[in-house]
């Protein structure tokens, strides 16, 4: 089961940034460490990019083909309709995560023009956010002692 971790704008500073809102781990530290040992059976990707043509050039790319992708807009979350409009446009499910409980932070971004188009949403569990979403789409993975999964 192919699943993208698509992280947007900022993300790559993960470890150096605001450590009270974003913590002081990397992203490329959790993956490494506790998201690809957690995830054996799943192939995973990641792929980050501060440019909002890349990331839509990316869902394009992997949104017809891959089982599921998961996606921290960052900021892009609350201000981009073309990233809406890209995840409308492909058939794999979308995942929206975010490290910070949005909610809880300032009004602007409290809004979300992706968070309607995506299968769900979730926030506010730091880095385990990640695993949250990789969690779901795991449990879609046609079992292994003989029962298939099927849509109706």
């Amino acid at each position: 089961m192919k699943i993208l971790i698509l992280n947007g704008p900022n993300l790559n500073l993960l470890g150096r940034r605001e450590k009270s809102i974003y913590g002081s781990r990397s992203f490329e530290d959790y993956y490494e460490k506790d998201l690809l040992p957690a995830f054996p059976d799943l192939e995973l990707e990641c792929y980050q990019s501060n440019i909002e043509g890349e990331l839509i050039n990316k869902l394009h790319e992997v949104g017809f083909h891959y089982q599921g992708i998961v996606f921290n807009a960052g900021a892009y979350t609350h201000t981009s309709l073309a990233l809406a409009d890209a995840i409308a446009a492909i058939e794999t499910p979308v995942v929206e995560v975010h490290i910070s409980n949005v909610y809880a932070r300032e009004a602007t971004r409290h809004a979300t023009f992706i968070g309607g188009r995506c299968k769900g949403s979730i926030s506010g569990f730091g880095l385990e956010s990640y695993r949250l979403a990789l969690q779901y789409f795991e449990r879609l993975r046609p079992s292994k002692v003989g029962f298939t999964y099927t849509k109706a």
